[in-house]
């Protein structure tokens, strides 16, 4: 019971292919958005690494402060006492 006229049938058809287009254009867009995010992600990873090293790296310098810090002192004091005796 399609009384479909062939004027119908080939709007209805343009209005498919319009919409396939679209659909082609937003499947083309969202993997395009998925690359730009992936880059992101290695971006954002390298910059969170190199952060983690220089923490590693202030946390190491920052044990060995107070020894450095005593070591000085304790060489002033020795001078100090030496120039008086």
């Amino acid at each position: 019971m399609n009384d479909m006229t062939e004027a119908e049938s080939k709007k209805l058809d343009a209005e498919i292919a319009n919409l396939n287009a679209l659909s082609a254009k937003l499947v083309a867009e969202t993997y395009k958005l998925n690359a730009e995010g992936h880059q992101n992600d290695e971006r954002f990873s390298a910059e969170i690494a190199k952060l983690v090293a220089e923490t590693a790296k202030l946390n190491s310098e920052n044990r060995w402060y107070p020894l450095v810090v005593g070591s000085g002192l304790t060489l002033a004091i020795v001078a100090i006492v030496k120039l008086f005796l």
